[in-house]
């Protein structure tokens, strides 16, 4: 990180601040420090943050859903048109057109 200059003029070195407080709870209600470890109400690292970043992405990839495979659509059954009406039997013989891939 860079130096940054204040409203006063001061500089602030935000790489080494933030390296003196990693170890320093963060103030929020989420129980972690600076750096993310998981803490306890004593401030005694719990869970190290890198083992809770690989757990997650575990549970990502080895949880993931299989891709599906695209599948025809079921073909239409084979209707005997002499069973049809007469607009019945004109609308299913004008649909060959569609039917041809």
């Amino acid at each position: 990180m860079s130096k940054y200059r204040t409203a006063m003029g001061k500089t602030v070195d935000m790489g080494s601040l933030a390296t003196r407080n990693e170890k320093v709870r963060a103030v929020g209600n989420m129980r972690v420090n600076a750096r993310g470890d998981l803490l306890d109400n004593n401030n005694r690292v719990i869970q190290d943050v890198t083992k809770r970043v690989g757990d997650a992405y575990n549970n990502t990839v080895t949880d993931a859903p299989q891709a599906k495979t695209m599948q025809k659509p079921a073909s239409s059954p084979n209707i005997d048109l002499s069973e049809l009406s007469a607009a019945e039997q004109e609308f299913e013989s004008g649909d060959e057109d569609f039917k041809k891939e």
